[in-house]
């Protein structure tokens, strides 16, 4: 085990890995697939199984993966699974039955360009899928995305924490870049697995068969034939996303207090934008950057009021334009908002940017 507060140098697939084992995981269920198979082939080699007792499982395929996160969620255990892409796309029904029975559990997206097989590099064009509940019915999946190997790290716990505090799945939306990147990261401190008792005190819903003869079965699903029962349950999870709009939105601002333009971007791309801000200033430019951490919930008031304040917005996504949507939403019209992005795995270069925001002004 590492010692507390050393500086390691990983990549933000392995960051997640030894964080998953730190932060008390019980179970990772997961299958390979470029650009996040280190995650599965770094808990291979550290072994968790021999030191913490967490389970690491490589799976037959990406949908046994999410049915095992359903059944592990469902017992209260702190469960996760990481994929790409294509591999997320067929976990869309095992999420949205999750969040129609409040399963908490952990699913990591190190995305991948599209559509279909497209490329293994990177790109973040999940953005809808994550954000909308890419399965079917009216629900949310809370999503947060890292913009550095630190924040891959630090992520898993606070996914588990809000996953566990609202019962429904998180997801950390990274991408190839963020994923196979090497930065400096210092890992979270040791937190132990829970035992039975904790996880039945924290989890008095969890069907795990200890408290059988104090309170009879639990039944966890998400179906009920009735319409005004299935109504209210959809009412009662409608309610539980506003309370997480309400208190979990997370974002960073650089420079906006004296800028005339704002960029707004999210993981690698955000990034990126830093330097475009630096380079912009250093040319006369006051650019400032709004980097959104949870993109559900979106911090959408924030921008509102940021719209207020400067002449336009860059909308800067390593896709063909899917949280511009968002941002015009948020914006309502009260200033430009334009889009610029690349695509078929091609990152976009700082200068790109700074020509994007010319064309702005």
């Amino acid at each position: 085990m590492k010692e507390e507060n050393e500086v390691l140098l990983l990549k933000g697939n392995e960051a997640i890995a030894r964080a998953a084992i730190r932060c008390g995981c019980d179970g990772y269920f997961g299958y390979p697939i470029t650009p996040q198979s280190e995650v599965l082939e770094t808990l291979a080699e550290l072994k968790p199984w021999e030191t913490t007792g967490m389970v690491v499982l490589q799976a037959e395929s990406e949908v046994a993966s999410i049915n095992m996160l359903y059944g592990g969620g469902g017992s209260g255990k702190r469960v996760m699974t990481s994929s790409s892409s294509p591999g997320v796309a067929l976990m869309q029904e095992g999420i949205s039955y999750m969040a129609g029975a409040e399963v908490p559990g952990l699913i990591v997206n190190v995305q991948r360009g599209g559509p279909g097989l497209g490329t293994i590099q990177p790109s973040q064009s999940d953005y809808n899928q994550a954000t909308r509940g890419g399965g079917n019915g009216d629900y949310n999946v809370i999503v947060l995305a890292p913009a550095s190997v630190q924040e891959m790290a630090d992520f898993v716990d606070l996914a588990f924490e809000l996953a566990f505090r609202y019962r429904n799945p998180a997801m950390i939306l990274s991408d190839g870049v963020i994923g196979q990147m090497m930065e400096k990261v210092v890992l979270p401190p040791f937190k132990p697995r829970r035992t039975e008792e904790e996880i039945a005190k924290e989890c008095p819903w969890a069907a795990n068969g200890h408290g059988l003869k104090t309170r009879g079965p639990q039944v966890i699903t998400s179906l009920e034939l009735e319409p005004s029962k299935m109504e209210a349950k959809n009412l009662h999870l409608q309610h539980k996303y506003q309370e997480i709009r309400d208190k979990e939105v997370r974002y960073e601002c650089q420079n906006l207090e004296d800028a005339d333009y704002a960029i707004v971007a999210f993981g690698s791309a955000a990034r990126i934008s830093q330097k475009a801000m630096e380079s912009a200033r250093k040319q006369g430019l006051k650019v400032g950057l709004f980097r959104p951490i949870t993109l559900w919930p979106f911090p959408e008031k924030q921008i509102s009021e940021l719209s207020k304040k400067v002449k336009g917005i860059l909308v800067v996504e390593i896709n063909a334009g899917q949280m511009i949507f968002d941002v015009r939403c948020a914006v309502e019209g009260r200033t430009p908002v334009e889009h610029y992005g690349r695509l078929g795995g091609i990152v976009p270069d700082p200068d790109e940017i700074i020509e994007a925001l010319r064309k702005l002004q």
